[in-house]
Formats: structure tokens, C-alpha cells, sequence
């Protein structure tokens, strides 16, 4: 008997009814002067673009800011060098925020506005359906790898909902979101397979509500590891505002009102594909006493009509794939100040450390941002929108419940007299050959050794339960470490 078979690099079903993924890389000489339009649009594409994403989601200015910044993308270094160390483009963000605050839909649209996107949810999500999957094949008996959700988002987006409900997969997201790959050797097939995907993920914290006297890692009990890998994390609150809720509730029910859409394609069409050409002399209007949560407010929510999800897709894969902006002098003086700055404040023991990691991330943000204009050079300004976005990520992580910005408060690593105290707590096993204490006893050693904390004592012990050392036992707490 003879077995037939097909060597194919791809294969395309042509029953399918969609097709957006195998169109996307298509452009029409129609697609060419729309994408020129947007280009060209006053006062930037950057507007237009961020108020078309989700626009029944009302508010959110920077958060949606984010999101288009991770879904055009930095650019990747050395990808076809074997000799270099490929250098991601790609960026992780991660939204963590009360219910109903509309995170599920912002996910929902950014997996649809992307080229390649896909979204699963935590709930319903395998360590093995995020990677790949090993299976016998009936007819050969051989063992055939089965592509997961990053592998199938590569060069694409990922989104993933209910973050928070995924405990063991999480181990499987360290090597995808920061190598880009997956390795995997299993019924003796080795291999690495591509995952070039950003990954967009959001969060409910434990409880049901964010409590802003905890950390991130302690509202969401994610490991720091991966916490670490997320260039932009944003906190949404739901917070009691009579003048914000009724707007809220106004934009709700115009959406329910009948009303005629405005197709403005025809008018996006006035460009061509000459004036496309890539020009690193774009200007941009800019007014500088705006902020840039100012600047993406709609004025007039009824008068602006969002632009098709078709043609931000085709915008999107044009500019990920022709557009490869670098560095300008003054940008690049930009980030290094703010880096420098963040170091300086940094400076103690007991604080989360800034490593390069952070100027990289501002470095992809800073592509994004010219990509999204269509410019080969990063220019000044698109350097300052992307700190203030990553100022307003990072106070999001790092205030407190007195609304204070508190530079200590440490998503990764404990301070320094948490661990004086996890010391002392060891002493005493030792010396009373016993590992289970009540509330009290431990109390009374904190007293006993003048350790003075910058939060109550019960907090304290909720931090060390929290991260497994102590474990409440029957009432009292067993140390783990002393064992």
C-alpha cells in the first residue's frame, strides 16, 4: 500500500466565510488612498484611530491609548540574523480593574481590529491550549503537534480575559511574552515554535474589588515574575462621580437610540497613493498646554463617526509592514532623562527595581506611536505622549489607599524590614523548635525586636500569608521557611 500526501507552507480554506485574516495583507489602489487619508487626517490619526477602538466603551482615553500602541507595535530587531539575539518588538499590557467597567469589550474589539488576533478566555483555557498540543494521528500512529493561542497569534495579538483565573498556565506565558517562542519536547519531538504575538490581557482582583492598600500582585496573586513582562499595566476603578455618570449613562442610552451611521469612506478617499508616500518630515499640531489624556476627549460625541473596523485593519497591517521608524536624537534624549529619573527615585533597597527592561518597553511604545502617523523617525512629541502614558501605568500601580504615589510599594520583592521579621521569625523556630504561632506570639516578636512598620501589623501578616509564608493553620500560622 502507497499513502499519499501534500508538502504545503500554508493552507488556506476556501469554503471559509472569513476572510479578514487572508485579506488583510491585500491592498487595493481604493486601500491605498483611504489608508492615505487616515494618515493624513487633522490633528492626528492618533485621535481618530484611539476613539474608533471600542467606541461604546465611554472614557478611558490613555487605556485605549495603550491598547493602539500594542496593536501597531514596535519594531523587531535581528529576526532574520541567526548570529543576534532577536529583540522583540511586540508589547504586553495587562488590564486589572472592578467588574463592569468594560474590559471584557475593549479585549473583544482589539482581537477584531487586529490582522491576526485571538481571544480566549481563562476560564476555559489549558496550559496545552495556549502552547501546543501533542496528538496521535489514527491513520500513522505518529505524534503531530496542534498549534495553541499564541502560536496561532503569531504576528498578531492575543488577548486573553479572566487573566486572574488562570493559575498554572501562567508558567507557560514567561517564555512566550519575553523569547516570543515556545519550546516544547514531547513523544520525541523537539522543537521551537514562533510566538511573536503581543499579549493583551485583563484581570478582576480577588474579591471582586481592587483594594488600592494592596499591591497588584497582591490583588491578583500572579506571580511578580510575569507581572514584570508587561510593559503597561492599568488599574480601572469604579468610583462614584455625579458628573462622569451622567455622561456615562447618557453615551449608554445613545447607543440605543435609533439613528442613521454616516459612512465617511468616501470622504477618507480624497487621498492617493502618492501622498502615502513615507515621509519623516510629518508634522503634527500639537497644542502643548493639552495634556494627552486632553487632547483624545471627544468635544462632540454625537458629531464623530468611528472609522470601520475593516479599514483599521488594513491600516494596521500597512504600517506593520512598511513602516520602521527609528529613533530621533531628541527622543531618544527623552527616554534616557526619564529612565535616569526613574532610577533616582528607585534608589533604596526596599523598592521594585528599574532595569532596562522598562527603557525598552518605552523605546517599542515610541515605534508605535510614530507608526501609527506613519513616520520613519520617532520624533519629540511622540516621545512625550509615550511617557505620559507610561506615567499614568505606573502611578496607577504605584499609589496607595491614601491616594499618595508611594515609590516602595514593591509588586516583586519584599522590604527590608518584612525580611528582618522573616528572619527573626526563623530565630525563634529554632530556638523554641516550633514553626506554629498565633497573631500575638507574632506580635510579640516584632516588639521584641523594635521593628517598626510603615503598615498595621495585620497587613503585615496578610502580606506573608499571602506570598506562603505563613499559612493560617487552625487558627494560627505555620511558617513555612522554619520547617
Amino acid at each position: 500500500t502507497h499513502m499519499l500526501y501534500i508538502e504545503a507552507n500554508s493552507v488556506a480554506n476556501a469554503n471559509t466565510k472569513d476572510k479578514t485574516v487572508q485579506k488583510a495583507n491585500e491592498f487595493t489602489t481604493t486601500d491605498f488612498q483611504m489608508i492615505g487619508a487616515v494618515a493624513n487626517s487633522k490633528p492626528d490619526p492618533f485621535h481618530l484611530i484611539v476613539n474608533s477602538i471600542c467606541p461604546a466603551i465611554y472614557g478611558h482615553e490613555v487605556v485605549k491609548a495603550g491598547l493602539t500602541l500594542t496593536l501597531f507595535g514596535g519594531v523587531q530587531k535581528y529576526e532574520h540574523e541567526a548570529s543576534k539575539i532577536r529583540i522583540r518588538g511586540d508589547t504586553h499590557m495587562l488590564i486589572v480593574g472592578d467588574p463592569g467597567l468594560g474590559k471584557s469589550q475593549l479585549l473583544t474589539s482589539m482581537s477584531r481590529v487586529s490582522p491576526r488576533g485571538v481571544y480566549i478566555c481563562g476560564n476555559t483555557t489549558t496550559m496545552t491550549g495556549l502552547t501546543v498540543t501533542v496528538v496521535k494521528d489514527k491513520a500513522t500512529n505518529d505524534y503531530t503537534l496542534e498549534a495553541g493561542a499564541l502560536v496561532l497569534a503569531d504576528k498578531g495579538v492575543c488577548c486573553i480575559d479572566e487573566f486572574d483565573k488562570m493559575k498554572a498556565e501562567h508558567r507557560s506565558l514567561l517564555e512566550a511574552m519575553e523569547q516570543q517562542s515556545i519550546s516544547i519536547a514531547k513523544a520525541g519531538i523537539v522543537c521551537n515554535l514562533p510566538a511573536r504575538c503581543s499579549v493583551i490581557a485583563a484581570a478582576n482582583p480577588v474579591g471582586g474589588h481592587y483594594n488600592r492598600a494592596k499591591t497588584v500582585a497582591e490583588n491578583l496573586k500572579i506571580n511578580p515574575a510575569l507581572l514584570s513582562r508587561f510593559d503597561l499595566i492599568f488599574i480601572l476603578l469604579d468610583k462614584p462621580d455625579e458628573k462622569l455618570d451622567a455622561l456615562l449613562s447618557e453615551h449608554v442610552l445613545r447607543n440605543y437610540k435609533e439613528q442613521t451611521t454616516i459612512d465617511k469612506v468616501a470622504g477618507w478617499m480624497g487621498g492617493s497613493q502618492e501622498r502615502l508616500l513615507l515621509d519623516n518630515r510629518r508634522t503634527q499640531i500639537v497644542d502643548e498646554q493639552q495634556t494627552l489624556k486632553q487632547r483624545l476627549r471627544l468635544s462632540n460625541v454625537d458629531a464623530f463617526d468611528p472609522l470601520p473596523l475593516s479599514l483599521i485593519r488594513k491600516y494596521v497591517a500597512y504600517t506593520r509592514r512598511f513602516v520602521n521608524p527609528k529613533l530621533s536624537r531628541d527622543a531618544s534624549n527623552l527616554f534616557q532623562e526619564f529612565y535616569m529619573s526613574l532610577r533616582e527615585k528607585y534608589t533604596s533597597s526596599d523598592c521594585t527595581p528599574i532595569t532596562t527592561r522598562q527603557l525598552e518597553a518605552l523605546v517599542r511604545l515610541g515605534q508605535a506611536r510614530a507608526r501609527l502617523r506613519c513616520s520613519l523617525i520617532v520624533s519629540e512629541q511622540d516621545a512625550l505622549d509615550v511617557i505620559e502614558i507610561m506615567k499614568e501605568s505606573m502611578y496607577d500601580v504605584l499609589t496607595d489607599e491614601h491616594g499618595q504615589v508611594d515609590f516602595r510599594r514593591n509588586a516583586t520583592y519584599r522590604d527590608a524590614t518584612l525580611n528582618r521579621f522573616v528572619e527573626f521569625i526563623n530565630r525563634e523556630c529554632t530556638k523554641l523548635n516550633k514553626n506554629v504561632f498565633s497573631f500575638s506570639e507574632l506580635q510579640d516578636f516584632a516588639n521584641k525586636y523594635s521593628l517598626n512598620f510603615k503598615y498595621n501589623f495585620s497587613r503585615v501578616i496578610e502580606k506573608l500569608n499571602s506570598d506562603g509564608t505563613l499559612l493560617l493553620y487552625r487558627g494560627k500560622y505555620k511558617f513555612v521557611a522554619g520547617q
